[in-house]
């Protein structure tokens, strides 16, 4: 494997690439991460990964400083998994100078669900990611880049800024990664206690519950009147919260724009998806089932 921590120095060993196939990481990598790369590796003609934990996504009150960097245990897991490529940039390769320009998401899209709980975090996932599109792709024919449906809202937004600016990169979604217990993977797990670690199941269980009973109701959540969704929901943050979490959303959307259902979506089979995020003592947590 091959490492890069300037973007001169990785653009000259992609300087034969035709098809680089991407996955952008902030490190402290998993199984999930891994699944990605795997991914990759079958979509182009050299595998690049990235490590770097982005300033620009972080609310001031969040875990920048503390967020887990394990570069050694990183680049070694990279390596036994056939990574070709490693960037890894220093923040000063990055960001050279304050980064006054940002991409700015659709406000629709953007602003809700995670948006509404971390504003501004979607504004510097979109400026770092183009930015790391630039570094790989510049000068490519064509490329693709993979990213986990974990992450759910944050995958539709990457997917709408490549559209919109008309950029060469097939954005491809990879299913989540699960511990056997059916837990997300995330590098936020290693925040959790033992006991938080083996609570941490009750978000994917009230995500899975919440979508069993809005279908239901109605048969389908889009045949669910809204207030009728809306008790779901509430009564959904209510249990979690007695259990001793702290959601900020529990809730039934739409795939195609993360909107609540309406009634005139149809039966709303396969075209759905429930999200959540809570706060398990101080570490946050998010997933997602598609339904």
């Amino acid at each position: 494997m091959l490492i890069a921590h300037s973007i001169p120095e990785l653009r000259h060993l992609l300087r034969h690439a035709q098809r680089p196939a991407f996955v952008p990481t902030m490190g402290n990598l998993h199984d999930g991460h891994l699944a990605l790369l795997a991914k990759a590796r079958e979509l182009g003609d050299v595998s690049v990964a990235s490590i770097f934990v982005n300033r620009l996504q972080f609310l001031p009150h969040e875990d920048f400083d503390s967020y887990p960097r394990t570069q050694a245990d990183d680049e070694a897991k990279l390596r036994a998994a056939g990574c070709d490529v490693l960037f890894a940039p220093r923040e000063t390769d990055l960001y050279p100078e304050p980064q006054t320009f940002k991409v700015v998401p659709d406000a629709a899209l953007a602003d809700l669900l995670e948006g509404e709980f971390r504003p501004g975090f979607f504004t510097g996932v979109c400026t770092v990611v183009m930015k790391l599109f630039s570094a790989v792709f510049a000068g490519k024919p064509e490329g693709v880049a993979v990213f986990g449906k974990k992450d759910y809202q944050q995958l539709m937004v990457i997917r709408r800024m490549v559209q919109q600016f008309v950029l060469p990169i097939d954005i491809v979604a990879a299913d989540t990664s699960r511990a056997e217990d059916g837990l997300a993977l995330s590098s936020r797990n290693r925040y959790l206690s033992a006991d938080e670690r083996a609570q941490a199941l009750q978000l994917a269980q009230a995500l899975r519950a919440l979508g069993t009973q809005a279908l239901a109701a109605g048969h389908s959540p889009a045949g669910t009147p809204a207030s009728a969704l809306a008790e779901l929901e509430s009564a959904a943050l209510a249990q979690l919260s007695a259990q001793g979490w702290q959601p900020d959303y529990l809730t039934v959307r739409r795939r195609s724009d993360l909107l609540a259902p309406q009634p005139g979506d149809g039966d709303g089979a396969g075209s759905l998806v429930v999200l959540g995020a809570a706060r398990l003592g101080s570490t946050r947590l998010i997933d997602n089932l598609e339904i």
